[in-house]
């Protein structure tokens, strides 16, 4: 099975490795990629560890893992990656038909591990001429759009 963060390589040999702990993510992109392979692949644990400390609310486990199964992840777009910090592009499909969340992540380093920070969200949509999300290779206008 390819790995869903878009990489063109196996899953266990991409994130998966990381969501085993036999490697450690080697910088933000790497530990940003394996998080959205988290989601699609439901290792609510893994989002948990890899996120600093001070987001662990006492539910939020329970609620990341009541939340995997309402989307279904569909296409990761890495748009740029610089320092400490991450932009994408999350492609999914929920109840309200498809939708982009569009972050730009930051990271930290912490005891000799990369952690998510925090993030800043952008109000984006699915351009109507862009190639659908879904993977059919048709303009989004002419298929889900």
């Amino acid at each position: 099975m390819l790995c869903p963060c878009g990489s063109n390589k196996r899953y266990l040999l991409c994130c998966g490795a990381l969501h085993t702990g036999t490697q450690k993510a080697q910088n933000p992109e790497e530990l940003m990629r394996s998080r959205y392979s988290a989601f699609v692949m439901g290792e609510a644990e893994y989002l948990f560890n890899t996120s600093l400390a001070r987001h662990h609310a006492s539910d939020e486990l329970d609620q990341l893992k009541a939340a995997m199964g309402q989307v279904e992840w569909l296409k990761l777009e890495i748009v740029d990656a610089y320092g400490d910090s991450v932009e994408f592009k999350a492609y999914f499909r929920d109840e309200n038909g498809l939708s982009v969340l569009h972050e730009k992540s930051r990271f930290v380093f912490e005891e000799d591990v990369w952690l998510y920070d925090e993030g800043t969200l952008f109000k984006t949509k699915i351009e109507r001429n862009a190639a659908c999300p879904c993977g059919s290779g048709k303009k989004y206008k002419k298929c889900c759009g």
